[in-house]
């Protein structure tokens, strides 16, 4: 598999420059062009940095280590990151797809048909520890209380067979669930007749409404009629038990995508201006894996 990713990387371009800046992304040349390559002369091969790249992305190896490895400058292991990262990203991007009615029906898993056949999406929020940063602005944007951490958030969403068919960009910490699904254009994705399958902390039900779409949560406990405590009738356990069951898919999607630590760490504060296209490409490389549901 790594080969076949790299031979694909390799046939779109043949002519690559560095990545100087959050800046030069628009300057970065990915023509099909037998010309001398831009830039300092390289000292790896494409191939050594492709697998320099996922070394950094996968195992989280400090760039210094990687640097001696491969006998580099942390600085050129640095760029070499960056411009790959931002390289796979926009070869990558555009097959994170939101698949068709058609194909979510066709591979719908017989867990998912036999109690929720209409599932078009779970959907979750992810959260990543960064660096603290300098400015009280951003230290105060990006820190979460449910984390007590500086934190990224994105919201994520798998198809029923555990695919990632949604990715958003990153958001400081601090921003709840309702203000990033109604802001990130995960709502534009949803159409008519649709179900939408999450936690309890997502309150977005009057903007699936909008849509006539379904939110499918876990009913809420009531309070009692004798007592002050609050519970579930007998109904609405099951159907807790019946939406966990699937909805767990979502949280061993999100635990395949932070098996790539340098997302289950704490990210450094010099990958912010890449941090949106790391997630990409590890979300990407995770729908390569087999399928979490049978179907």
């Amino acid at each position: 598999m790594l080969f076949g990713i790299f031979a694909i990387l390799d046939k779109v371009c043949t002519k690559l420059k560095y990545w100087s800046g959050k800046n030069s992304t628009s300057n970065m040349n990915y023509e099909t062009s037998e010309a001398r390559k831009p830039g300092p002369k390289r000292k790896l091969t494409k191939f050594h940095e492709f697998l320099l790249t996922l070394l950094r992305l996968r195992l989280s190896v400090p760039a210094f280590l990687i640097g001696d490895l491969f006998g580099v400058s942390e600085t050129r292991v640095s760029q070499v990151v960056c411009t790959w990262i931002n390289y796979m990203s926009q070869v990558f991007k555009p097959h994170l797809k939101w698949p068709s009615l058609q194909s979510i029906k066709k591979h719908m898993p017989r867990s998912f048909k036999q109690t929720f056949p209409r599932t078009r999406i779970i959907i979750d929020c992810t959260e990543i520890f960064i660096q603290k940063p300098r400015t009280p602005t951003a230290q105060s944007q990006t820190y979460s209380n449910y984390k007590g951490h500086n934190t990224f958030k994105s919201l994520v969403g798998i198809t029923p067979t555990g695919a990632f068919s949604f990715v958003s960009e990153l958001w400081g910490g601090n921003v709840s669930d309702r203000y990033i699904t109604a802001n990130s254009g995960f709502l534009d994705l949803i159409t008519a007749g649709d179900e939408v399958m999450a936690d309890r902390g997502f309150i977005i039900r009057d903007y699936l409404l909008e849509r006539r779409a379904k939110l499918v949560i876990p009913p809420f406990t009531h309070k009692c009629k004798w007592g002050k405590g609050k519970r579930l009738n007998s109904g609405e356990i099951q159907r807790t038990r019946q939406i966990a069951k699937l909805r767990i898919h979502v949280e061993r999607a999100i635990q395949r995508l932070k098996s790539y630590k340098l997302l289950s760490g704490i990210l450094p504060i010099n990958l912010k201006p890449i941090a949106n296209q790391i997630l990409v490409v590890a979300a990407f490389l995770c729908n390569l894996s087999k399928p979490l549901v049978k179907y």
